[in-house]
Order: C-alpha cells, then sequence, then structure tokens
C-alpha cells in the first residue's frame, strides 16, 4: 500500500478528490465554515455522531464535499489508542468496497502518536491474506494520504509509521503461511532474501553445521522431523565496528506437534504460528531496511519443526546444550526453550550490548495475561523500562512479570544439570527461568508472545506483533537512550541473580499455546 503525508486543514479536507474521506472526531472537535465542519458539526448536534472511539457514522455525495463517500469516526480524547480505533474501524467499513484512495484527516495537535494510529491502523485492517488462494480477492484500497496540520514537523513520525507498518505485514504474512509452506529451509530463503535486497549480513547453517558448533539442545527437537532445521543469522551494521550490537533471537517452530508428548487434535492447526518469534525478527530487520538507523543489531533465529517420529527425541533424553549444561527432557512440548537455549550461548559471541529473545513459548503466559499485553521478562531494570515504553508508545504492550529465584526450584533434577519443565503454577515464569541460566553474561529479555502473535476464531490470523515494539525500542536506542546498565537483581520483579551449572562454566572459560 502507498502512504503519502499532506498538509491538509478540514477546508482542504473538503476539496481533496478520493474516494473516501475518514474524519477523525474527538471530543471537543472544533469547527469551522467549511463543508466538513457543517457536516461533523449537524451530526454531533443531532446526536447521530458519538465521538467515542470506534464510532461511525457515513454520508454520501455531501454537498461541498469533493469525495462522494464520507466517513466521520468518533476519537475520544485524541489519543494515538483512541485514534487507532476510530481509523481500524473506519478502513473496516469500506474492507469490501471498491474504493482505491482514502484520505485520513487527524485532528490538529495528533502528533506522531496520530500518524502511527493512521498508517498502522489502516495498514492493520485492510490487510488480507491471499498467497495460498486459488482465486485470491485482494484488497482494493491503493493509496492513503494521512492529512495533517503540518507534513514538514511529521516526516520523521510519518517514515517510522511507514517502516513499522511494511515490517508488521511482513512479519503476518509469514506467520499466516501455511506449514507446509512456511518450511525452516523457506525462513533461511526469505532471510537469505530480505538481506541481498538490503545489504544486511547473512548466513544460514544447515544441521552439519548446527552440530558442527554443537548445539545439542536445537538439534535434539530438530531430529524428529523430516525437514532440515536451519540457524538464521542477519546483522545490520548501521554504526561502528566497535559498536556492541543489540541481539534479538527469535523462535522459529515451524509446525509444533509437541512431539512424543503430543498435543490434543483441536487447534492444532495454529501451531503454524509458532513461529512468531521468528517472524517478528524478520519483520523487525524488513523495518530496519526502510529506516537504517546507526545501531548495529543482530538477528538470530533457531528454525525446526517439532514432530513425532522413530528418531524423535523423548521424555527422559538427556541433551548436551551449547552451554555445555545438561537438559533432562520431561515434555518434548516444551521444545521453544530448548531450542533458545543453544541461540543465547550463541549470542555470547557479539560481545552484546543486550540480547532480547521473542517466543511463542507458554501456554501459561496466556492464562495470566490473555491477548492483551505480552508477557515480559528481564535481568535488567532499565532494559525492562525501555521496552516497556517502545511498547507503550508502539500500542504494542506488554508486561514485566518477575524472575525471582524461587522458581528455578521446580527444574531440579536428578540425572542432569536442569530439567526442561516443572508443574504447572507459575508455568510462565519457570520457562523464562529456564532461558535465564543461558544469559548470565549480558543484560537479557524475555518476550513472551503466546497470547499476541495471532487471535483464533472467525479472526484466526498472525498479528505481527511484537514488530511494532521491537522497532520502536531499537529506534529509541539508536535515537541515543542509555544503553541497559547494571543488572537489579534486588528489584522485586526483577531477575534472581541465578547461578549457572558446571556445566555452563566451564563453556565459560572456554569460550502453549505453544510449548508447555
Amino acid at each position: 500500500m502507498d502512504f503519502e503525508l499532506k498538509t491538509l486543514d478540514l477546508a482542504g479536507a473538503a476539496a481533496e478528490k478520493c474516494d473516501v474521506l475518514v474524519v477523525l472526531v474527538p471530543e471537543g472537535f472544533q469547527a469551522g465554515k467549511d463543508a466538513v465542519s457543517r457536516l461533523v458539526s449537524a451530526a454531533l448536534a443531532a446526536k447521530d455522531l458519538e465521538p467515542k472511539a470506534g464510532k461511525l457514522l457515513q454520508a454520501y455525495r455531501t454537498e461541498g464535499i469533493a469525495a462522494p463517500r464520507v466517513i466521520l469516526a468518533g476519537a475520544g480524547d485524541g489519543s494515538g489508542k483512541r485514534l487507532q480505533t476510530a481509523v481500524q474501524a473506519a478502513v473496516g467499513a469500506i474492507k469490501s468496497s471498491p474504493a482505491k484512495r482514502m484520505v485520513i484527516l487527524l485532528p490538529p495537535g495528533s502528533g506522531a502518536p496520530g500518524v502511527r494510529a493512521a498508517v498502522c491502523g489502516t495498514a492493520e485492517s485492510s490487510y488480507v491474506y491471499v498467497a495460498t488462494k486459488s482465486k485470491p480477492e485482494g484488497r482494493e484500497l491503493k493509496k492513503v494520504v494521512v492529512a495533517v496540520a503540518d507534513a514538514g514537523a511529521e516526516r520523521e513520525a510519518f517514515a517510522r509509521a511507514r517502516a513499522a507498518a511494511a515490517g508488521i505485514e511482513f512479519a503476518r504474512e509469514l506467520g499466516n503461511l501455511p506449514p507446509n509452506y512456511a518450511t525452516p529451509t523457506r525462513l533461511g530463503d526469505e532471510a537469505t532474501k530480505l538481506a541481498k535486497a538490503h545489504g544486511f549480513g547473512i548466513e544460514v547453517l544447515g544441521p552439519k553445521e548446527i552440530s558442527r558448533i554443537g548445539m545439542g539442545s536445537f538439534l535434539g527437537v530438530a531430529k524428529g522431523s523430516a525437514e532440515p532445521p536451519r540457524f538464521i543469522v542477519l546483522r545490520h551494521d548501521g554504526a561502528g565496528k566497535g559498536e556492541p550490537p543489540l541481539v534479538l533471537v527469535g523462535k522459529g517452530i515451524t509446525f509444533d506437534t509437541g512431539g512424543i508428548s503430543i498435543k490434543p487434535s483441536a487447534e492444532m492447526d495454529e501451531m503454524k504460528f509458532d513461529m512468531g518469534g521468528a517472524a517478528s525478527v524478520l519483520g523487525t530487520f524488513r523495518a530496519l531496511a526502510e529506516l537504517k538507523p546507526r545501531l548495529n543489531v543482530v538477528g538470530l533465529i533457531p528454525s525446526c519443526e517439532n514432530m513425532p517420529d522413530g528418531g524423535s527425541y523423548k521424555p527422559g533424553d538427556i541433551l548436551t546444550s551449547l552451554s555445555g549444561q545438561t537438559i533432562e527432557v520431561l515434555n518434548t512440548d516444551a521444545e521453544g526453550r530448548l531450542i533458545l537455549c543453544d541461540a543465547l550461548t550463541y549470542a555470547e559471541r557479539f560481545k552484546p550490548r543486550a540480547v532480547v529473545d521473542i517466543a511463542t513459548l507458554t501456554g501459561a503466559c496466556v492464562v495470566a495475561l490473555g491477548a492483551v499485553r505480552s508477557g515480559l521478562f528481564a535481568t535488567d531494570d532499565q532494559l525492562a523500562q525501555q521496552l516497556q515504553q517502545a511498547g507503550e508508545v508502539a500500542l504494542d504492550p506488554c508486561w514485566r512479570l518477575p524472575l525471582d529465584e524461587e522458581y528455578a526450584e521446580g527444574l531440579k533434577t536428578n540425572f542432569a544439570d536442569v530439567a526442561n519443565v516443572a508443574g504447572r503454577a507459575g508455568g510462565a515464569v519457570v520457562a523464562a527461568k529456564f532461558l535465564h541460566r543461558f544469559t548470565q553474561n549480558y543484560p537479557w529479555a524475555h518476550l513472551d508472545i503466546a497470547g499476541t502473535a495471532w487471535k483464533g476464531g472467525s479472526a484466526k490470523g498472525s498479528t505481527g506483533r511484537p514488530v511494532g515494539l521491537l522497532v520502536e525500542y531499537l529506534l529509541a536506542q539508536a535515537d541515543g537512550a542509555a544503553p541497559a546498565g547494571k543488572r537489579a537483581a534486588s528489584s522485586p520483579r526483577a531477575a534472581g541473580k541465578g547461578k549457572p551449572a558446571a556445566g555452563a562454566k566451564a563453556a565459560a572459560k572456554g569460550r502453549a499455546r505453544a510449548g508447555a
């Protein structure tokens, strides 16, 4: 979709030629003497239009307005969240119409939040999946003009919003592909195409290279599938070579049966979305391709299927991770943490400024937070605050959960350094504590997106979250936000100072919805 930023007021919007004019009407609407103002004022006076966010009133062939179709959309208090609700409602109302050109008139003073709401809200609501349909019916809307009081003042916000929207859509499209299309090999190919098109560094490792490195935990999960695993390394080198990078690690389970600990058949098709973390990393790089921030960013994606097969790993198996720590497998449906732990150890070689992993990791996080906020865990207060702030700005919120050391008690086992699951209680935290063991040498955060990466039911499909959050976080760092600093284990919601097992120490010296 083609977005354009333009300076228009109410009178200018009335004269603008387009198929649909969307006027966002906040509380306290300030009317002028133009045709649009007369229409809005009359609708409000008659109480045919409420300024409540998402309420709509449509008009056709209104005198004095060039657009044949006008949508008045209540925008509440005019905040970014309310404006996005209004835009989504308006765009949803014309989704099946033949309209090709739309103008969205933002209220004065909307600023960057309003621009983001207009661009990202339009992109989200107009998205149509057609990749595997025999007779695809694509969206008709081709051009969207975002009208503001001063286009010059909002150009940077517009560029950011447009890049974020492109990244979110890229992630959604990957996430929505069926699992026989979106294989680990396909993810590697998509990463390679992205890298070649935009000048990123790229390395895609296959089974032999993964084995040679020593990623025994990752390979343990992968060996039950006929599809070969891939370990993807993407690099955006936007700053100097000496600048430590920010590392994003995305879980890339392209289909999760649960393995030998097989899942119930109901809704198992949704386990194609278990690569939402991988899709979000690739989507974030798609946004970076547009913005090219002065920042070094590394994307790591361990990708495989989790299948039941004669060669599958089994409950009771012991895996040796890249860190040297041994892991007793008690449930093969807790596979995400087993591929992530090797990627988190691999991240150490980049001497990162901070590492953020993104994973559709636990059904327990869905129970805790539903589909509104992603779960956030962090060993560093500043890093946690930066991610939370980015989520609020991007309207892609997260919520911080604890990492107290007591949550790791259930992971103790007689047969290895650590078990991969404990009891049902606090499952999202226990999973995070498992990952925490492999992150002792850098500031780390974990985003559990099992509740936010996709929607079920009639609206089934990938959401592209948390690309918006990640893009905003990275841009804030490029703009000069202070890097993550001293870990704050004493914080009530921060990490405990977990000690790595002996195997991890030796290695250091030498170098759902998805899941349980």
